[in-house]
C-alpha cells in the first residue's frame, strides 16, 4: 500500500499572504549540490557586465553567491528571494537582501539592471514577474537572465511524472518548473516593452560532483515532500532507478542535461 500523496507547499499569493513558495530550501544542501550554478555563471555574468555605481536587483538571489560577485564589481546590489533560509546565508556574507515575491515587485524605476540566474523557471506566472521587472527598471535599464528552456532536465521530469503516476498521483502535477521556448519568452519580453538584444538556447551537460540523490533532494524537494517516510525513500530509489541508464555512466558518474535560455533585454530609454 502506498501512503497518501500530500502537497504541503501550495504556492501562496500576494503581499498579504506572503510570497509564493514552490518548495522549501536547505541552505546546506544548496551549498553542497548547487555550486555548479556559480561555477557555470561566467557567460551570464559577462552579459550583465556590472559597473561601479550601478543599482542592480538580483532576482532570486538564493544564498547570494552571485550577489557577492556583483557587489565586488562595485555595483550597489539588492538581492531578493522567497527563501528565508538561503537569505540568512546571504546576510552572513554582509549582503543587502530582502524576502520578496518576484510576482509582486513594487519597485518603481529604482534599478539600472535586473539580473536573474537559475531562478526565473521557479516563477510560474512570468507575465507578473516581467511586468514587475519592467516597472522596477529605469529608462534604458537592462534585464539580464538565464533560466531553464523547453526540454531542460527532460529525463528527470519524465522520471518524476512516471513515479508519481505509478503511485496513484496525477503526473501533470509532478513538476513545478516553468521552462518556456525561446519564442515564448521573447514574446513575453516584447509584450512588456522590452527590446530583446540577445537571446540564445544553450544546451549544457553538467557533470555532478556529488551523487544524483543530492541533486534530487536539493532541486526536487517539492516533489519528494509529497510523500511521508518511509515511502519517500522508496520513491527516491524508484526515480534513481529510472534515471541511471541515461544519466549515469559505467564509472558511476552522474550528469544532468540542462538546456538554458540566456537573454539580454532593454527598456526603452524614453520611458
Amino acid at each position: 500500500m502506498h501512503g497518501p500523496i500530500t502537497d504541503p507547499i501550495e504556492p501562496r499569493r500576494g503581499p498579504r499572504t506572503g510570497p509564493r513558495v514552490l518548495q522549501r530550501w536547505s541552505a546546506s544542501d544548496f551549498a553542497k549540490n548547487g555550486r555548479f550554478i556559480q561555477d557555470m555563471a561566467g557567460p551570464i555574468f559577462a552579459l550583465l557586465a556590472p559597473k561601479p555605481g550601478e543599482r542592480i536587483l538580483d532576482l532570486g538571489c538564493g544564498d547570494g553567491m552571485l550577489t557577492a560577485e556583483i557587489e565586488a564589481a562595485g555595483a550597489d546590489v539588492l538581492g531578493v528571494d522567497t527563501s528565508e533560509e538561503l537569505l540568512a546565508v546571504a546576510r552572513m556574507k554582509g549582503l543587502s537582501v530582502n524576502i520578496v515575491d518576484a510576482h509582486a515587485l513594487d519597485y518603481v524605476k529604482e534599478f539600472d539592471a535586473v539580473f536573474s540566474n537559475a531562478a526565473l523557471h521557479w516563477m510560474q506566472a512570468p507575465d507578473l514577474v516581467i511586468e514587475g521587472v519592467a516597472r522596477a527598471l529605469r529608462p534604458g535599464g537592462r534585464f539580464i537572465g538565464e533560466l531553464g528552456c523547453h526540454g531542460n532536465v527532460a529525463a528527470i521530469a519524465t522520471a518524476l511524472r512516471a513515479v508519481l503516476k505509478a503511485r496513484g498521483g496525477d503526473p501533470e502535477q509532478a513538476v513545478r518548473w516553468y521552462f518556456p521556448t525561446m519564442e515564448e519568452y521573447g514574446a513575453l519580453l516584447s509584450d512588456h516593452g522590452f527590446a530583446v538584444r540577445e537571446m540564445a538556447v544553450v544546451p549544457r551537460s553538467t557533470p555532478l560532483k556529488a551523487e544524483m540523490e543530492g541533486w534530487l533532494r536539493t532541486f526536487c524537494r517539492f516533489f519528494f515532500d509529497r510523500f511521508e517516510e518511509p515511502e519517500r525513500s522508496d520513491v527516491l530509489a524508484d526515480v534513481l532507478e529510472l534515471l541511471k541508464p541515461s544519466l549515469c555512466d559505467t564509472e558511476g558518474r552522474w550528469t544532468v542535461n540542462h538546456i538554458r535560455l540566456r537573454f539580454s533585454a532593454e527598456r526603452s530609454p524614453s520611458e
